[in-house]
């Protein structure tokens, strides 16, 4: 690797924005050997969107690592293929971008299959061809392959993966998804992409047009209270799952449930308008919603 090689700069810039999510993805408490297997799995997840969503590094890097041509480095099908091949080289030979080569030694340590990989590839791969769902089940479709597949990985990562536990989890991060979906209204909009599901639009009264204003209006703020709702029936359903583990895995799923419940007290708080900017909970907040959590109170 020579001193102008863009691979450790573009692996850097991908893992730092981690601090930046709605819950801790590796914090400073877990065994150093848990942290490093939960930012490789985090890295891979953070880099599939980040090619789905054209929010790569500019300049090529990345595609210039996965193969792909320069004529082709804007065509986000194209990546993906040619990042999904790049993941099969995980289980078959020697990737070639650094973000697998760090999933390398997570996977062969865990006996990972390339199941929950594929999925969150599938669903960027989706994200290109779909941009509105029409109904809920339609949405959580879509999770099931956008979101679920991170909590199942971080049980396996954790070697706490059950049945009952692997359902709670789910619940969880299609909950998370949602909130994410709400925070990014305007974002995603802008993407030509919406996630709040036509038929509860059409309930609320609420038109595409509405989401492009500056600021909601009473008809998306009730929607999006509905959303957030539903999103809180998801934690709740979830919660459990931090009660059926100890130590320092307790405290990680308390920080993952603590995030999406302290992001939907940041959106009632902004009485659910979200069109100016995403709503963000504060650090204090997250904290009193882990301890609630961790005290068997909610």
């Amino acid at each position: 690797m020579t001193a102008t090689d863009p691979a450790p700069d573009l692996e850097r810039a991908t893992l730092d924005k981690a601090a930046s999510e709605n819950f801790p993805v590796a914090p400073f408490f877990l065994p150093r050997a848990w942290r490093d297997d939960l930012m490789a799995v985090y890295g891979f997840a953070r880099l599939v969107d980040d090619i789905g969503d054209g929010d790569l590094a500019p300049g090529g890097g990345d595609a210039r690592l996965l193969g792909v041509s320069p004529e082709a480095a804007e065509d986000r099908l194209v990546l993906l293929d040619a990042f999904e091949t790049d993941l099969r080289r995980v289980f078959d030979g020697t990737p070639r971008h650094p973000l697998l080569r760090r999933l390398t030694p997570t996977v062969r340590r865990h006996a990972l299959t390339p199941e929950p990989f594929l999925g969150l590839i599938a669903a960027n791969r989706q994200d290109q061809l779909v941009t509105r769902y029409e109904t809920y089940d339609d949405l959580l479709a879509y999770c099931e392959l956008s979101a679920n597949p991170v909590g199942r990985l971080v049980l396996a990562v954790t070697g706490t993966s059950t049945p009952e536990r692997i359902r709670l989890s789910d619940a969880i991060c299609t909950a998370l998804q949602i909130v994410e979906h709400l925070q990014d209204v305007a974002e995603d909009l802008g993407r030509d992409r919406i996630y709040l599901p036509a038929q509860d639009m059409k309930r609320f009264h609420v038109r595409e047009a509405d989401l492009a204003a500056k600021t909601a209006g009473a008809s998306v703020r009730a929607l999006v209270a509905y959303e957030a709702q539903r999103a809180r029936d998801l934690l709740n359903e979830g919660a459990p799952l931090v009660g059926s583990v100890n130590g320092r895995l307790k405290l990680l799923l308390a920080g993952f449930v603590a995030g999406g419940r302290a992001a939907i007290r940041a959106i009632t708080a902004a009485e659910f308008d979200v069109l100016p900017g995403p709503p963000k909970p504060g650090t204090l907040q997250l904290l009193r919603e882990a301890g609630v959590i961790l005290r068997g109170e909610g």
